[in-house]
């Protein structure tokens, strides 16, 4: 891929954004990440240890802040104040990295966000200068609104996290890629490479996930099929399909036939 997708002050390369949890082992890890091609991965800064923990593996032994951008996030907040809390711990852990996936999620089964709660943390951290890349629902009023706010990035789901469906209603999704101006990014609900190329051919600017490489049976040869998945899904939007139509339309011309 030639083109980058812009993140407020970050130009990626990739449009594969990866997580880093569910691995047998950071050895593992380190080497489903590289095989994505990503450029930006994500930790939750509440169950990762960046250094606050001196005797306990680092994951920044495997993912290095000089070859990836970090993109720590509030997985585990259920409270407004808790993510923003958990920001400005991550700005001092990495010494004043102000990128941030936010995501602040409700207490049922499903791990839907709580837009009340995220709408509330995302007014306070770009007030705080945070560039947030923020995880929400499908709706696309809230969506407008966190751009709105200063979002650099709106994230909807696509399925509830680590859930595997693939996209569950891609009309919203669709709605949200022609109101927003900013990237709009799947996060959540991807099971396999199918589901990142659907996410890619609607629009989307790019798909994170984790779970859908982690716990597959091979992490390695699933994060390298996403990654062309994502690539193979963008090169057919910037192509544009042809229309579908309702009866057969023959591939070779029905005159000047060899008698």
């Amino acid at each position: 891929m030639t083109d980058t997708i812009q993140v407020g002050s970050y130009a990626l390369k990739s449009r594969l954004l990866v997580g880093t949890g569910k691995y047998r082992d950071l050895d593992e890890t380190g080497r489903a990440i590289e095989a994505s091609g990503a450029d930006v991965v994500t930790m939750a800064v509440r169950r990762t240890n960046l250094g606050q923990n001196p005797n306990e593996p680092n994951l920044l032994d495997v993912i290095s802040p000089d070859r990836y951008t970090l993109l720590p996030n509030t997985a585990g907040c259920h409270t407004a104040d808790d993510a923003v809390r958990t920001c400005r711990l991550a700005r001092e852990l990495l010494d004043g990295h102000n990128l941030v996936k936010l995501e602040v999620i409700s207490k049922s089964r499903t791990l839907y966000p709580d837009v009340v709660e995220t709408l509330n943390a995302a007014r306070t951290l770009v007030k705080d200068r945070f560039e947030v890349m923020v995880y929400t629902s499908d709706d696309p009023l809230i969506a407008t609104e966190l751009e709105a706010i200063g979002c650099v990035a709106v994230m909807p789901l696509g399925a509830p996290i680590g859930s595997g469906l693939g996209l569950q209603n891609p009309y919203n999704i669709r709605e949200i890629l022609d109101n927003l101006k900013v990237p709009v990014i799947v996060d959540a609900g991807v099971g396999t490479a199918s589901d990142a190329t659907v996410a890619m051919e609607l629009g989307c600017e790019g798909v994170l996930m984790n779970t859908a490489i982690a716990e597959a049976n091979d992490p390695v040869k699933m994060a390298r099929a996403m990654r062309l998945a994502i690539e193979s899904g963008r090169l057919a939007y910037e192509a544009g399909r042809m229309p579908r139509k309702r009866y057969a339309d023959a591939s070779s011309p029905e005159t000047g036939l060899i008698e």
